[in-house]
């Protein structure tokens, strides 16, 4: 830990596995910054612009920037070059903690609605939020519809399509979106409720923001953003739209290997919970422990702290724990997150009656 760090600095540290400490070191400062040979720079670049080492304890390195070799344009594309960009073509280092500069944080929007903004959203104020998937890929739009209806009639908050869900021939999008938007709907006239559907982004770029407002009009109350797909600004963009003004949810497909090697790339903490967090992710999706995928308790746990942890006017987002959960995993998640935190249960719900799972979902956060 830095002490008086300096506001105005981007601060990193990386876990070293390589042999030669001091030669990644060099490399890292130099090539996420000025990727030229240091000593044929000028002075002022060299002390200014390069990297700066902070402190070394064992194997973990810490290194700070100064501010403005971020993009000054409020996006988050720069932020993610310097953290790992060319340190992504190396072997043996992991980033494990990020500090963002002061003045980082108040250009980014981050997430609109966060923690509080969510709860007042879905009327679930004193509760955990509930979420699930609409599953299998293969039905048509008319059959979602039905599974949605009866999922918010349950009393699920949250209903996301399935991220791999994009504009297949069984249920083209617009016909999808709409369809379910209208059954939702439906359901919250009936029962007085509050949930929310959000249909997956997954399409090309160009086509985002005519589907987001196309979702909008159809009444999709917030939208599954795949930001390992179409990029991590995409989330940031959709998330700065006063206009669009959704709530959005951070889904991590691609984006897993970063992650996954102990050895390599970005800690879990930091991907799932800091990052997708700054690009305005609502809700942060990703695999809790014990489901099939199996990322440690230790890595959940830090995941969760970065979606709540203070990052100045940056709102808190909902940690959103996924990934082969199911009924009799709920006690346990309701331990480790409370009431600030969502439990995202799909296809262990379609094991029997998915009404009365549905309704068993919401009894056990009552």
């Amino acid at each position: 830990m830095i002490e008086n760090r300096d506001p105005e600095r981007l601060y990193l540290t990386y876990r070293v596995f390589a042999d030669d400490l001091e030669a990644v070191i060099d490399a890292a400062r130099v090539e996420q910054t000025i990727e030229f040979p240091y000593d044929l720079a000028p002075e002022w670049i060299q002390q200014t612009v390069v990297g700066r080492v902070e402190d070394i304890t064992d194997r973990d390195v810490t290194l700070s920037y100064d501010a403005r070799i971020l993009d000054g344009a409020g996006g988050i594309t720069q932020f993610l070059n310097v953290i790992w960009g060319n340190l992504s073509m190396m072997d043996g280092l992991k980033v494990i903690a990020i500090e963002p500069p002061a003045s980082f944080l108040d250009m980014l929007p981050g997430p609109r609605f966060g923690i509080e903004g969510m709860h007042e959203l879905t009327a679930s104020h004193g509760r955990p939020i509930l979420t699930t998937a609409l599953k299998p890929i293969g039905m048509s739009a008319q059959e979602m519809a039905a599974e949605a209806k009866v999922l918010a009639e349950a009393g699920i908050d949250v209903i996301k399509d399935d991220h791999g869900l994009s504009n297949q021939p069984w249920a083209p999008w617009s016909d999808r979106v709409k369809a379910v938007s209208e059954a939702v709907a439906e359901a919250n006239a009936a029962t007085g409720g509050s949930t929310i559907y959000m249909p997956s982004m997954n399409m090309p770029i160009d086509q985002l923001f005519d589907r987001a407002y196309e979702a909008k009009s159809f009444g999709a109350g917030g939208l599954c953003v795949l930001p390992g797909v179409t990029s991590f600004d995409s989330l940031r963009a959709l998330a700065a739209d006063d206009e669009l003004n959704l709530p959005l949810m951070g889904h991590p497909a691609m984006i897993g290997s970063y992650a996954l090697n102990p050895n390599q790339g970005i800690a879990a903490g930091m991907l799932y919970g800091m990052i997708l967090r700054l690009a305005g992710a609502d809700m942060c999706v990703y695999a809790n422990y014990g489901g099939r995928f199996g990322p440690s308790k230790d890595d959940v746990i830090s995941i969760r702290d970065n979606c709540w942890r203070d990052l100045g006017s940056i709102k808190r987002s909902l940690p959103t724990a996924g990934g082969g959960m199911s009924l009799d995993k709920m006690p346990e998640m309701i331990e480790m997150y409370g009431n600030d935190g969502a439990f995202l249960i799909g296809g262990a719900l379609r094991r029997g009656d998915l009404r009365a799972n549905a309704e068993a979902m919401r009894a056990a956060i009552s």
